[in-house]
């Protein structure tokens, strides 16, 4: 037992399994357990006994080519944690909501997807019908704009071969050059609108969240009668703020890492 004690107290060969899946996370995709060990620095044994033991408990699995990705286990695991980020951004999210009087929404990128996990609706009776919990294709979204524009051009890129860019409305963009350029100017200015590109009549207005482990957004959404272009730019700022007072909470419970 001495021996699998850490310099800093924990336990080495937990450290080590965790280390694997982040690297496994970093790949994308799969990986080779001889690239495991290049970019663990692990000697190949141990490799091999953490791997062993991470697909058998359904952490990892093997693929037919012999690689290594991420388990279906560690899904439960994400989404559970992604709805309690969820639950102590919710107070802000109501402030938001006070301030703009439009339907307030936190999103995470997950597994290619945008996933809505926080809503404080507005207190207009039509309302969204975006709902806790649902999932969405990132290139259709306000907020999946919003994360996708802070992310390197070639992992973008990979995401929209892997997802394709189906047209949720005729507005959706559906051809990935048009779509990286107009990620640019989202970058440039601050913030995304979704102009009727997942659902006519409603526009959203959605800034990244700096410092997450996760691509993350919050947004305001309403239809464009209340959500107009002159609001829009009041609301704009407001949602920045916003976005970066979660980033400071995030930092003061330590969850940027």
């Amino acid at each position: 037992m001495a021996a699998e004690r850490s310099a800093g107290g924990g336990v080495q060969s937990l450290k080590r399994a965790f280390d694997l899946l982040e690297h496994l996370a970093d790949t994308g995709g799969e990986a080779s357990l001889s690239e495991l060990a290049a970019t663990s620095g692990l000697p190949m044994p141990t490799i091999h006994r953490l791997i062993r033991t991470l697909v058998a408990l359904g952490y990892v699995r093997q693929n037919t080519n012999r690689r290594y990705a991420l388990g279906a286990r560690l899904i439960r695991l994400g989404e559970n944690a992604s709805m309690q980020f969820g639950t102590w951004a919710r107070p802000l999210l109501t402030d938001l909501v006070d301030e703009v009087g439009e339907t307030a929404n936190l999103a995470v990128l997950e597994r290619d997807e945008v996933v809505y996990v926080a809503q404080v609706p507005s207190r207009h009776s039509m309302r969204m019908f975006t709902e806790v919990g649902r999932r969405l294709l990132p290139h259709g979204t306000g907020v999946g704009k919003a994360m996708l524009a802070q992310l390197p051009a070639d992992e973008v890129r990979a995401l929209l071969s892997r997802t394709g860019m189906p047209a949720y409305t005729e507005h959706t963009y559906t051809d990935p050059d048009d779509f990286l350029r107009h990620l640019q100017r989202i970058a440039a200015q601050g913030y995304a609108l979704d102009e009727s590109e997942q659902e006519l009549g409603v526009r959203c207005v959605a800034v990244p969240v700096a410092g997450t482990p996760t691509p993350a957004a919050v947004s305001v959404s309403g239809p464009e009668g209340r959500l107009t272009k002159d609001a829009v730019s009041r609301i704009a700022p407001v949602v920045q703020h916003v976005a970066a007072q979660l980033s400071e909470q995030l930092a003061a419970r330590d969850l940027t890492a």
